[in-house]
Parts: structure tokens; C-alpha cells; sequence
């Protein structure tokens, strides 16, 4: 047994503790760390600061370290037991969606859909928790896995909600560094060679944070911290600063040379074409080249211009209508070439001939988009969490969220690195403000990005807004449930309807359909009876089929056929590379037949290309038949595959 001493810390009072830790930090800060139990002295430092020669740099090394980070790297590499259960009822456009609303621990999520969407994804937009000791609901239960979030969301009997952590326990670094060291490594995984994260942060964590993505990402990938301006009226909490910017770190998956583009320039005013280069050339204007010259009004051939500047018409020319009715020439000292010029045009720029002078100048349309500035404000289009928070009130019809991203920050990053189809994932969904300006930003320029958000099913605090808004429009008591919310209406919003972009799937987190066998059964008889049926009894066909395509790497977008065949109910992908059959028998006599049928119909699918057939392994009546079917399948090139 361990003696208590008179010095020793449990000798002394709680609030004597944390006096002495404080003092001692307030003398010589880098005295204090984080354990997994609070603060505390590390001696090593301490004995360097005393002079002590017994303390070595052997294991010194620049590099952000924490309590648990050792952990947290194993967190990533550890595989989901998980699936994800659709939802049609929550979605919107099932069949022809392409974007995807996931409710779930995203740390779950993220391990489901590396083998799907390794690699895919363009841009990763996140707004984590700040760490302010208010907003922080990833606890580290959490890490435990799939069983341990089913009962922090009250999925299971006994459960415990979860809910924003108490003040007290704000701004312990360790806790949010675990929390998010795991999630990043995952999602480094999934964005392109090509891909970009940005993260919004404040001044709390952000040193952390660059430290985290520096080891994660490599500092070479490192693009920029912006600033964008959250507010132009402050709080005064602080007598010394009032803080009006947050922070939003980008880092790419890999070093390329792909600029962030901003937004358009400003049209030029008109400018004239004319220099003092070293030779005389000739530029030809089109017919229909604007002009100030009265009309009806005939030019003929002669000089012209100025006694800066002088300029020959070549050709007879008659003005009508405020235009050049025929092509002409001009000859001159022109600063543009002909070619320069016909690409301009092309471009849009318009280039006149202003008066009897005939001096052209041009006028740009826009000069084309800069790279990103790191300043956000609303001198590139942005606004602020003011604005943010109207723009929501006008959609939801009341005030629900308190601090929403504004629709114009996520549309200006997502225009800066994405276009045509690309896919865009957010995995701290929030109020779901990514998701709606992808689809703001698609009806813009016509494009066809994806996103993919996930939300954490969060219990609304009570008494507030949000539980009596859930509560009047029969939703769930959940942050997700809004966010879904929010999606339909900014989908009827903005249109979409024919093409599904503006549609989603909806899905949820839980235990897979497939039940495991429990290693530590103290029943094996009645384990092994039970698991002759390995399909968990509450499960649908779609549960499976969705669980089969997320852990064959297809995407949950996927379009399936359906088909019914001597009763049972076939399903395969629009491209004929995955089916399945799941009907609850399968006879010897029935093989041949419903064998045939999916032959023929992968055939027409595919013109006969590969593709694995999945089964209910408890489905066929005995080993004849599983082995018949096997065989059929197998030589017409079909993988056979019992679950």
C-alpha cells in the first residue's frame, strides 16, 4: 500500500490543488500538461529547468503530442462492425438522388465509406466543434464503437443521451485532439489526389489544429489560413479585443498546381487599343462593332485619330442603328494582335470604336477569377453569421439555429475548387448549410456536384426553439432531423426535381444486419441454433442490399432493379455488376430456374460481363442445391456469394 504523505496531492483539498497547479503555471507555463485525469506537472521539464543533467533530448521531437494520441491513431485503423440503414422515409427523390444525408457517429461513418469513397471525394468542408466547453458532444464513450453510440443516442434500452458537455469540463485540449485525430486520418483517405479540406476554427484551437494537419496532411500540403469576418457587431466579452473573424485552415490531400479560385473581377472600364508598339499593324472589326457615331453617317477611307495617336480606315463604312453595318479595317500601332483580339471578342469583351476618331478601346466583361485572397468578407461576396442567421430564419420560418455558416462561405469555397460532378462531403453536418449550397451553387452554374453530410442524432436542449419547431412538424428531437428539414426545403426551394440533384438518401447508423458470433458465448448450443439465420430478424431486403453494396465498395447512390422470380425478390445494380437474390427458400428443384433467370437478365444488363450474385446462406434447403446453384452461376461467369 501506497503511504499518503502530508505534501502529497491527496492530502490536500480539490481547490488547494489547483491552486498550486496554477501558481506553478503562471511561473512556468510548460510545466503543465494534459493527462488523462486533468493537469499535471511533467517532471522531466521540471528538472530541466532546475539544472538536472540526468534528463536527455533522446526522445525529444518537434511535433504536437497529447494523452491518448496513441490511441487515437489505432481508432483510425480499426475496422466498423456498423452498417448503414436506409431511410426512405426521410429522404427525398430516392430513386434518382445522388446525394446522400447520413445520421450517425461520424467516426463510424467515415471507417463505412472508405471502401466506397476512397479517393472521390473533391472537397471536404468541416465546422467541428470549437472546443469553447459548450459545444463539445463527442465524448470519448464515443470511441468504443458502434455499441457505445446506440446507447449515448438512447437506440438502446438503459441508453443515455447525449448532450452538449457541461461547462466545466470546457477546453481540454486532449479530449478534442482524440476526438479529432481519428476523424482526419479517415478523411484524408477519402478525398482525391486532387482534393482540398478546409476546416473552420477560432483562435482557440487553432494552433492545435495546424500542428494536427501539418503531421496528418504534410506540411507541404499546407495552403493558407483565411479569415473570414463572422461579425461586424462584436460581443464585448473581452475589455482588450473583440473578436470579428474566424478561421477556415486548407490544406490539400497532395501538392498540386490547381489555384483556389475566387471570384469573377470586376468589369474593366473602356481602355484604348492603342500603343506605341515598334510596328504598324492592321486589325479587321467585325460588322455589328458598337459605336457612338450618329447614324447614318458614312465613313471613308482616309486618316483619322489623334495628335496622340493616328489611325487609317482602309475600307468605306456606313454607321446605322449605333453600329458598324460591314466589316472594316484599321491600320495603326495596336497594343492587341488580331488573333488577341477574335479570342476577346469570343470571351465576351466588348470592343468599340466610340467616335469620328475612330480610336477603339475595349471593355472587359470580367478579367477572369483570382486566386482566393485569404481576407473572406463581403468584398468577395460573404457574408456574416448575421446574415447567415436570416437567410435560415426566412427558409425554416423561425429561428432555430443560432450560429449557421452563411450560405455564401460555403458557396465561395465550393466554387474556388469544384465543378461539373464532383463530390463534396461534410462530415459535422450541423445545420446542413453544405448541402444547400451545393445545390444553390449547381443551380448557379449548372453543375452537377454530389454532397455527403453527416450529423450526429444530437437531442435538441429543451424548452428551446428547435424542440417545439420539431415537435409542431412531427420530427424527430435530433439536430439531424433538422437538418433533413432544411434540406427538403432549400430542395423545393431551389428545383431540381427532374435530374434528382437537389434530392438525397437518407440513411442511418447501426449494428450490421449480419448478426457476429459472440467469442464469450456462455450458451455455445444455444448460440449456434440461433445463428443458423445469421440476417438479424428485424431487418429488411434493403438493410442488406445496402449493407452488401457499402461493403463491396459501390456507392449508396447507386440505381437498383428490381425483379420477382418464382416469389423471390432479385435486386441488381443499373450496370449489372452486383445481384442479389434474397429469397427466405430455395429448393433443388427451383435452382435451374431461378438460376437461369439471373443469367439472362445479367446478360441484358451487362452483355455479359462480370458480377457477384449474392444469397441467403440459410435460404437453400440443403447442400445440393447450394452447390447446383454455385455451378450454374459459375459457368456463366457469375461469382457465387452466401451471407
Amino acid at each position: 500500500m501506497k503511504p499518503v504523505k502530508a505534501a502529497s496531492s491527496e492530502s490536500q483539498p480539490a481547490e488547494q490543488v489547483a491552486y498550486n497547479i496554477q501558481q506553478l503555471k503562471s511561473l512556468f507555463p510548460e510545466l503543465i500538461t494534459e493527462a488523462e485525469r486533468g493537469a499535471v506537472v511533467n517532471v522531466d521539464v521540471l528538472k530541466t529547468l532546475v539544472g538536472d543533467a540526468s534528463v536527455t533530448d533522446a526522445v525529444e521531437k518537434f511535433g504536437l503530442n497529447w494523452q491518448g494520441k496513441r490511441r487515437a491513431r489505432q481508432l483510425s485503423l480499426t475496422s466498423s462492425m456498423a452498417t448503414l440503414r436506409p431511410c426512405l422515409e426521410h429522404s427525398t427523390q430516392w430513386d434518382a438522388a445522388k446525394n446522400l444525408m447520413i445520421e450517425g457517429d461520424n467516426l463510424e461513418v467515415l471507417k463505412l465509406l472508405q471502401k466506397s469513397y476512397s479517393s472521390k471525394v473533391k472537397l471536404i468542408y468541416i465546422d467541428p466543434p470549437y472546443n469553447t466547453g459548450r459545444d463539445f458532444v463527442y465524448p470519448d464513450d464515443f470511441q468504443e464503437g458502434i455499441r457505445n453510440y446506440l446507447e449515448l443516442t438512447g437506440q438502446t434500452e438503459g441508453g443515455r443521451k447525449v448532450s452538449t458537455r457541461a461547462e466545466a469540463g470546457g477546453r481540454f485540449h486532449t479530449d478534442w485532439l482524440n476526438m479529432m485525430y481519428p476523424r482526419l486520418r479517415l478523411a484524408r483517405s477519402l478525398l482525391r489526389s486532387d482534393g482540398v479540406i478546409f476546416i473552420s476554427i477560432d483562435q482557440g484551437e487553432l494552433a492545435s489544429l495546424r500542428m494536427m494537419m501539418d503531421e496528418i496532411f504534410g506540411e507541404e500540403n499546407f495552403v493558407n489560413i483565411f479569415s473570414w469576418v463572422r461579425t461586424r457587431t462584436p460581443a464585448a466579452l473581452s475589455q482588450k479585443t473583440k473578436n470579428v473573424v474566424e478561421y477556415v485552415v486548407c490544406y490539400e490531400r497532395s501538392r498540386t498546381n490547381n489555384p483556389l479560385l475566387g471570384i469573377e473581377k470586376p468589369a474593366q472600364s473602356a481602355n484604348t487599343l492603342l500603343n506605341q508598339p515598334n510596328a504598324v499593324g492592321i486589325l479587321t472589326f467585325p460588322a455589328g462593332t458598337e459605336t457612338g457615331i450618329s447614324d447614318g453617317v458614312t465613313l471613308y477611307p482616309g486618316s483619322f485619330g489623334s495628335s496622340s495617336y493616328v489611325v487609317e480606315l482602309l475600307d468605306e463604312v456606313v454607321v446605322q442603328n449605333g453600329r458598324f453595318e460591314s466589316p472594316f479595317r484599321l491600320k495603326g500601332r495596336f497594343r492587341w494582335s488580331q488573333a488577341y483580339m477574335d479570342e476577346q471578342v469570343a470571351n465576351g469583351t466588348k470592343v468599340r470604336v466610340p467616335t469620328e476618331k475612330l480610336l477603339p478601346s475595349y471593355e472587359k466583361a470580367s478579367y477572369g477569377r483570382e486566386a482566393l485572397p485569404n481576407l473572406i468578407d463581403e468584398n468577395v461576396g460573404v457574408g456574416t453569421n448575421e446574415s447567415a442567421g436570416q437567410e435560415l430564419d426566412r427558409l425554416m420560418g423561425e429561428r432555430i439555429f443560432d450560429y449557421p455558416k452563411p450560405l455564401s462561405l460555403l458557396q465561395y469555397l465550393i466554387n474556388s475548387c469544384t465543378s461539373a460532378d464532383d463530390t463534396v462531403l461534410d462530415f459535422f453536418a450541423g445545420s446542413g448549410t453544405t448541402g444547400h449550397a451545393v445545390m444553390k451553387q449547381n443551380a448557379v452554374d449548372g453543375g452537377r456536384r454530389k454532397f455527403i453530410l453527416v450529423q450526429l442524432p444530437e437531442v435538441l436542449p429543451p424548452g428551446g426553439n428547435a424542440e417545439s419547431y420539431c415537435k409542431a412538424n412531427a420530427l424527430d428531437n435530433t439536430i439531424s432531423a433538422l437538418t433533413r428539414e432544411r434540406l427538403r426545403r432549400a430542395a423545393a426551394e431551389i428545383g431540381g426535381e427532374a435530374d434528382g440533384s437537389s434530392g438525397f438518401r437518407a440513411f442511418k447508423l447501426d449494428v450490421s444486419n449480419i448478426k457476429a458470433w459472440n467469442v464469450w458465448s456462455e450458451d455455445v448450443p444455444e448460440d449456434l441454433l440461433s445463428s443458423i439465420d445469421r440476417i438479424l430478424p428485424d431487418r429488411s431486403d434493403e438493410d442488406l442490399i445496402f449493407e452488401i453494396i457499402l461493403k463491396t465498395g459501390f456507392p449508396l447512390t447507386a440505381s437498383l432493379e428490381r425483379r420477382i422470380v418464382r416469389g423471390a425478390k432479385l435486386y441488381a445494380t443499373v450496370g449489372g455488376e452486383l445481384m442479389a437474390c434474397m429469397a427466405k427458400r430455395i429448393t433443388y428443384n427451383e435452382v435451374d430456374i431461378l438460376a437461369t433467370s439471373i443469367v439472362d437478365w445479367h446478360s441484358r444488363l451487362t452483355g455479359g460481363g462480370e458480377a457477384k450474385v449474392f444469397f441467403l446462406d440459410s435460404a437453400f434447403s440443403d447442400d445440393i442445391a447450394k452447390i447446383n446453384m454455385s455451378q450454374i452461376l459459375e459457368q456463366a461467369g457469375l461469382g457465387f456469394q452466401s451471407i
